[in-house]
């Protein structure tokens, strides 16, 4: 294990190194930068720019600079826990983005959470009850929660928490919360908040999750070995869990490594509609400006998640499943 965990750390490096090459390379692609954004808004308004100050500013943000020293200066950066610094809200990245990287994992967390506990019990029951009613029912909510747009859902579930539990439409919180620092009542106000974007965003993961379980666990309990289990007697409680079970979970583990980044890159669209503070609006906001420092900063945030996450379910699979071998390989 040591030998393999040290292997990864090195993969996982090179893959982050190079992902930020790809990340800077994709950002500059557009042509001009958030100067060149910046001046022809203030031009739209009315406003002229003299040549003096459009040379300073470019000076004052470093994008006079070669695009190659532009880059090492913003990944040694990022080495050092500097995340650059926001040309649109002047800032320094790291207290512009600090609560909203919080709020985001904290949503999606909660939302992995949701997906397993919901979809676990119900693929179980589904797939061991086959062709029962409840199986024909739980199966349809399964193809609802696929079927309903995020955005529709999300829009019903705001209207009935304000109608029925008068909690105030958008955001992760109270507005008197916003600005304020964190104590309990900012806590049990995001808890109160933090149910609808949860259900709105994992319904489509939980019924997807539902499906791929009850159809590896139907394929399970058919192979061979459950059958020369049952003629032996072991009891289905047992058999069920000990063998069929931990197979059909593969692409449960397997999953993590997917799921985390999906989750912040998917609920995009859900974000806007309630007027979440996670990462997803800031970072359309960031591209759309060029404020290549925000939008870098939030694509490396998902690259570190996507690492980790293939990282936790390769192990979590070795441990699981005796077949898979950390080392590749046939084993010995």
């Amino acid at each position: 294990m040591g030998p393999y965990l040290i292997r990864r750390a090195g993969l996982m490096a090179l893959t982050l190194a190079v992902t930020s090459v790809l990340v800077f390379v994709i950002i500059q692609l557009p042509p001009g930068d958030y100067l060149t954004t910046y001046i022809e808004e203030l031009r739209a308004q009315g406003e002229m720019v003299p040549p003096e100050r459009i040379d300073y500013m470019r000076e004052q943000y470093g994008l006079d600079r070669p695009l190659v020293e532009q880059y090492l200066v913003w990944a040694g950066g990022l080495l050092v826990g500097d995340l650059g610094y926001s040309f649109e809200h002047s800032v320094p990245v790291r207290a512009l983005i600090g609560d909203v990287f919080i709020l985001t994992l904290v949503v999606n967390v909660a939302t992995v959470l949701f997906v397993y506990i919901v979809a676990f019990p119900i693929g179980l029951y589904t797939a061991t009850h086959r062709y029962s009613v409840g199986d024909y029912g739980l199966t349809f909510l399964g193809f609802l929660g696929l079927a309903t747009p995020n955005f529709l859902l999300a829009l019903i579930l705001l209207y009935l928490s304000n109608r029925w539990f008068g909690t105030s439409i958008g955001g992760l919180m109270d507005p008197e919360y916003l600005d304020a620092p964190w104590s309990i009542g900012k806590v049990l106000s995001v808890i109160e908040h933090l149910w609808v974007p949860v259900v709105v965003i994992g319904t489509a993961g939980t019924a997807a999750m539902i499906r791929r379980l009850r159809a590896n666990l139907l394929d399970e309990l058919h192979r061979p070995y459950v059958t020369t289990a049952r003629a032996k007697g072991v009891p289905p409680t047992r058999l069920l869990v000990k063998y069929p079970l931990r197979m059909a979970l593969n692409p449960f583990v397997a999953d993590i490594g997917n799921l985390l980044p999906q989750l912040v890159s998917g609920s995009v669209i859900v974000s806007a509609i309630m007027s979440l503070p996670t990462t997803g609006p800031l970072l359309l906001r960031a591209l759309a400006a060029q404020d290549y420092y925000v939008a870098g900063a939030m694509l490396m945030f998902l690259a570190v998640l996507t690492v980790i996450g293939q990282f936790v379910s390769d192990v979590l699979l070795a441990v699981l499943d005796p077949r898979i071998r950390l080392g590749g390989g046939l084993a010995k």
